[in-house]
């Protein structure tokens, strides 16, 4: 997970070269024996736009009998955003949801004032075994949002608006790209895309959005004769023209849109403006008063 040299050049994590701000070299992280490398929140950059958390799952492999166990667990003042890119969860919340996701399609969940969520390797795929991979990323909502009831949306693949062409096959997640609009609904100005592009392909980066990240999900692509591989993420200085070559296969996601309007606390799964909201919530969950999920009756405790 590092970048590697195109020709005689070479970036490392944290190097600025125009038109990239920053780079960062996620480190893989255990939850529960499951590996992710998170990407933000990072020293070099806590967000991008108003994404404040970045993993990258998998790709993991489950033999029969085995899968994907997070237990319940409460969230406040975000929406997470789960995508994709082989396998299948099976998400429940404390509102009564019991919707899969698989690859392609978006499972958008607004915590507001708080929720909680389970997500597990459904019965017959863990009767069998399983592959998973995709990203969990969260988006902070904007202050006045950050109390709004909390919900659950789910969109398939095919309601997802799709570019393709020249090598390049675009799905857009949420938020605007290329004068279309996702059917997801969001709080802010964002953006967030899928970009797969086939050996030989370029992609020109649209420059609308105030902040813009690209994240290497799978193999590499080059930006001004630098080459990086997947797991990295780099952060664009606003407004700067960035095209990216594929020399193989490789996928890559967009990210970004308008910068928070003030800093984001960010303790275990509760992200707030305020530190005061985020010790109500830890006292909450704590003392038993978030709502549970139906059906799933275990829940992760509270962090000491």
């Amino acid at each position: 997970m590092s970048w590697q040299p195109a020709s005689d050049a070479q970036c490392k994590e944290g190097a600025v070269a125009a038109p990239i701000e920053t780079t960062i070299t996620p480190k893989p992280r255990d939850i529960g024996g499951f590996e992710v490398r998170r990407a933000l929140p990072a020293i070099a950059r806590r967000t991008v736009g108003p994404f404040v958390f970045w993993d990258h799952m998998g790709p993991a492999s489950f033999p029969a009998g085995m899968g994907l166990d997070v237990r319940p667990h409460p969230h406040i003042g975000l929406a997470t955003v789960t995508y994709l890119f082989e396998g299948e969860i099976v998400h429940r919340d404390s509102l009564g949801t019991v919707q899969a996701i698989r690859p392609g399609e978006v499972n958008w969940m607004t915590a507001g004032r708080g929720i909680v969520h389970s997500e597990r390797t459904g019965s017959e795929l863990r009767s069998k075994g399983s592959r998973v991979a995709g990203i969990q990323s969260w988006v902070a909502l904007p202050e006045k949002d950050e109390e709004t009831a909390p919900s659950f949306v789910h969109h398939g693949a095919d309601a997802l608006p799709l570019f393709a062409g020249e090598g390049k096959r675009v799905r857009l997640i949420a938020g605007s790209l290329f004068g279309r609009t996702s059917p997801v609904r969001t709080f802010s100005e964002m953006l967030y895309a899928d970009v797969a592009l086939e050996s030989g392909a370029t992609f020109s980066v649209p420059t609308e959005h105030e902040e813009r990240a690209l994240y290497v999900a799978q193999g590499a692509v080059e930006i001004l004769n630098r080459s990086c591989e997947e797991g990295n993420m780099l952060v664009l200085r606003p407004g700067a023209e960035v095209t990216l070559s594929s020399p193989s296969p490789a996928r890559v996601m967009l990210l970004g849109g308008a910068t928070l309007g003030a800093p984001r606390h960010v303790w275990w799964n509760f992200v707030s403006s305020s530190r005061e909201r985020i010790e109500q919530a830890k006292t909450d969950w704590k003392s038993g008063r978030f709502a549970m999920v139906p059906g799933d009756p275990e829940f992760i405790p509270l962090p000491e």
